[in-house]
């Protein structure tokens, strides 16, 4: 499992001393793990503080190491619990986080509590840069900016909180954009990225090489849809993709001809859908489905079809497949390894929110 997110302790571990030991002079930061924590960054690991400490010291971590830190949590309670509220935050799996502390006790309750950690200490960072749970395939442009990103999601948040609006109200004052189209060689990496670190949006669960993505472009049978997102609050660039096979929007001739390929019979299958969890809560997901929809039905399809791995991560793409009008497929087995959703086209189709730009029918 790849680490997508560090979780560093402060006193003695990400600072060269103890905060509150030190009030007229703060420590500065630790240079070795400075060295590793930028070299993490710069491969699109993102970092997050837990500390016994006040919030003052997270602020003062933030400056003298530059980092831009995705979630803090300060306090005295339990460091499994500020583990637990940093990973709910930043809705990632307890299992893509590592926690980093210099104190055997703490790294020992986290470890008790939070099995599915990796737990470090301040010795091991520095061998752990090499390990393939820290060493991405490939750093795309989005991966280089995540730490940015989260901090755009925060301030995101706090101006969510206090806004009065409905949640659509609120994309809307945001200036959210997401704009569905055709995917390009130059999303190859992009798009593959996300197949190897999407799970709560991802139908499939396993990982797609950039070979098979570029076979995908190639190939007649096949619409690979790339989706971005921005706001006022920053660009987030690539955060979804779909593959469907048996229509081709925007294409001449719509349906795949009849013959051996699916889709003969009017239905078009997404063999892969995949969303980041940054888009989550954003209107992206429920805009990709209605777009699909739309698009299959404009292009002759019946039936829209996802195959989707049954998995407890995906819950929440389940539950947005159900909330768009998709519906397991009778016979289904709760103790099935994938289960067939399905979509009739031939009523009401929900309508694309105005903030999404569609750029396969403007083309």
């Amino acid at each position: 499992m790849m680490v997508k997110c560090v979780i560093w302790d402060l006193d003695n571990t990400l600072l060269s001393g103890v905060y509150l030991e030190s009030p007229q002079q703060p420590p500065g930061a630790d240079p070795a793990m400075l060295a590793v924590a930028g070299q993490l960054r710069d491969r699109g690991i993102i970092h997050a503080v837990a500390t016994r400490n006040p919030a003052e010291a997270a602020h003062h971590a933030a400056q003298v190491t530059g980092l831009d830190f995705a979630a803090t949590e300060c306090g005295w309670g339990r460091k499994s619990d500020a583990v637990r509220r940093i990973v709910e935050d930043l809705g990632l799996a307890a299992d893509a986080v590592a926690f980093v502390d210099d104190d055997l006790y703490e790294r020992a309750e986290v470890s008790f509590a939070v099995p599915e950690a990796l737990v470090l200490s301040p010795e091991d960072m520095a061998d752990a840069v090499g390990w393939p749970e820290f060493s991405p395939a490939i750093v795309t442009a989005e991966a280089r900016r995540r730490g940015e990103m989260y901090a755009e999601r925060r301030r995101r948040q706090e101006e969510a909180r206090a806004f009065g609006g409905s949640r659509d109200a609120f994309l809307v004052y945001c200036g959210t954009q997401v704009v569905i189209g055709p995917a390009t060689a130059a999303d190859v990496p992009r798009l593959h990225e996300l197949s190897v670190r999407t799970h709560q949006f991802n139908t499939t669960g396993e990982a797609v090489s950039e070979a098979e993505v570029t076979a995908w472009l190639a190939s007649a049978e096949h619409q690979v849809t790339a989706v971005r997102l921005a706001d006022r609050f920053g660009d987030d660039g690539l955060v979804g993709g779909c593959v469907v096979h048996g229509f081709a929007p925007g294409r001449s001739g719509g349906v795949v001809p009849p013959g051996q390929a699916p889709g003969e019979d009017g239905t078009a299958t997404v063999t892969l859908l995949m969303m980041s969890c940054r888009a989550m809560g954003r209107g992206v997901i429920e805009a990709l489905l209605a777009w699909l929809a739309r698009s299959a039905r404009q292009a002759g399809a019946a039936t829209l079809v996802v195959p989707c791995l049954i998995s407890p991560r995906n819950v929440p793409l389940r539950l947005a497949l159900a909330a768009s009008g998709f519906r397991a497929a009778e016979g289904s087995s709760p103790g099935e390894a994938a289960v067939l959703f399905f979509r009739p086209l031939s009523g009401p189709l929900p309508d694309l929110p105005s903030w999404v730009a569609d750029t396969v029918a403007a083309g």
